[in-house]
């Protein structure tokens, strides 16, 4: 009998099995603003009480990282609730958005995460059809303005969101933001110090691995015939063909792209994915496996944190969504190039990257699974940790070297220096923003 009271508070929010961190705030203002008069008389014995809040109040029962929760902590923390209503120094006023539920009913967290997931998977995919335009002379610098959109997303979701969430803080609450604002304000005048001495000392050099080195002449040509996509190196070999593919290396009236030798096991393969088997795996760099098994991995951990972070409200499955959906597009993009220059085909590029991109899916599963039935505070952590490190240790250096290697003058310099500016703070206001707004923003 004691449990259905209890119950009724969960069905009040749209909630089964345990009530989210997020409502039980919103319940601590709701009964706090119905109490009566007497309460702030002066001859309440508690008036100099000081009020807790739901963190403290959770620390005190050893809930201090909880996201959620059960009806047993419910239950043990309802003397603290009720002692709430009798403090004058709690809230007395109660915003009008307060009584609706902060955490997305079962149907719409799975709906928005294979959503999102979806949408991110499909702008990752784009980088095959923009293959082409890394011979264009502006490409550079528009790769550029996206890697530095992906920095600023990346380390600003880390620090201004799943970091945050992992320690169990809530910006409404605990008023974080402007101190994390100012890490990013430390990384920011680093940088632009660093950058700016670079350009007037005319300091051309810079360390760092890129994914995307200038195409040469010699090692990759991309053209159109007959409407389809050719890649070749400099050997002639064909890396990707069609059945329209004309080249000259090939008899004109053929009729059948399997008849030649040279484009019998990429041609063929296209079929129904018969490059699983065969000597045309054999001709695959290694580096080609270690991307594909890399991705897989990555975007395991992706979902993970799209995953969780839906559970936990809207807006924070979309910044985190937003954050991953601006660094896949450079990443797949440099992920692309790589594996056409290891010897595959666009098909087998293709098929090897939807396989990796299924594995964001059962990453999305596992995290609403583990953000439903526990604290997703560890995922928050390990998908902060991997934002930081993707942002600073891999992809900051490889918008530096994009620079070093296509860049000519001082005006050259000048102009990539705006645009990875441009990049950076674009992404960082974007989370910076969804982060104060939270609360204000009602998508329905």
């Amino acid at each position: 009998m004691e449990e259905s009271f209890l119950r009724n508070v969960l069905r009040f929010y749209s909630e089964e099995n345990s009530l989210s961190t997020g409502n039980l705030e919103n319940f601590l203002h709701l009964i706090t603003s119905r109490r009566a008069e007497s309460v702030d008389a002066d001859t309440n014995p508690l008036k100099n009480t000081e009020c807790s809040s739901l963190s403290e109040l959770l620390s005190v029962f050893g809930l201090g990282n909880a996201s959620v929760v059960s009806l047993n902590d419910l239950e043990m923390m309802c003397p603290a609730i009720l002692n709430q209503v009798l403090l004058p120094a709690c809230p007395y006023t109660f915003p009008s958005n307060l009584n609706e539920s902060t955490s997305l009913p079962d149907h719409k967290v799975w709906g928005y995460g294979f959503l999102a997931v979806t949408v991110i998977n499909l702008a990752a995919l784009m980088g095959l059809f923009l293959v082409p335009l890394t011979k264009k002379t502006y490409f550079p610098k528009v790769l550029t303005y996206f890697i530095g959109l992906a920095i600023g997303t990346l380390f600003s979701n880390a620090v201004l969101q799943l970091m945050p969430e992992a320690l169990g803080l809530d910006p409404r609450d605990d008023n974080y933001v402007l101190d994390v604002v100012g890490i990013f304000g430390g990384f920011y005048i680093l940088f632009f110090t660093e950058r700016v001495l670079k350009i007037v000392l005319k300091a051309d050099t810079e360390l760092g691995h890129s994914h995307f080195p200038p195409l040469q002449s010699s090692d990759v040509t991309i053209s159109t015939f007959s409407n389809d996509l050719v890649i070749s190196n400099i050997s002639g070999d064909i890396i990707t063909n069609d059945n329209n593919l004309e080249m000259n290396s090939i008899n004109e009236k053929s009729n059948n792209p399997c008849e030649s030798p040279a484009v019998e096991q990429n041609a063929c393969a296209l079929l129904v994915c018969r490059w699983f088997k065969g000597d045309g795996m054999s001709n695959i760099k290694t580096v080609a496996w270690m991307i594909t098994v890399s991705d897989a991995v990555h975007n395991f951990i992706d979902g993970l944190a799209i995953g969780a972070s839906f559970t936990v409200s809207l807006l924070t499955g979309f910044s985190t969504s937003i954050a991953i959906f601006c660094e896949e597009f450079p990443h797949e993009l440099g992920d692309f190039v790589i594996l056409l220059n290891s010897g595959m085909s666009v098909g087998q590029a293709l098929c090897f990257n939807l396989l990796s991109s299924m594995s964001c899916y059962l990453g999305l599963t596992l995290g609403i699974l583990l953000g439903r039935s526990f604290a997703p505070n560890a995922i928050f952590a390990i998908a902060g940790g991997m934002f930081l490190y993707i942002s600073l240790a891999d992809m900051f250096p490889e918008m530096n070297s994009i620079m070093a290697a296509h860049t000519k003058g001082y005006r050259g310099r000048v102009v990539f220096f705006l645009i990875q500016n441009a990049g950076l703070l674009t992404g960082f206001t974007i989370i910076l923003l969804i982060t104060l707004f939270a609360g204000d923003i009602n998508l329905g």
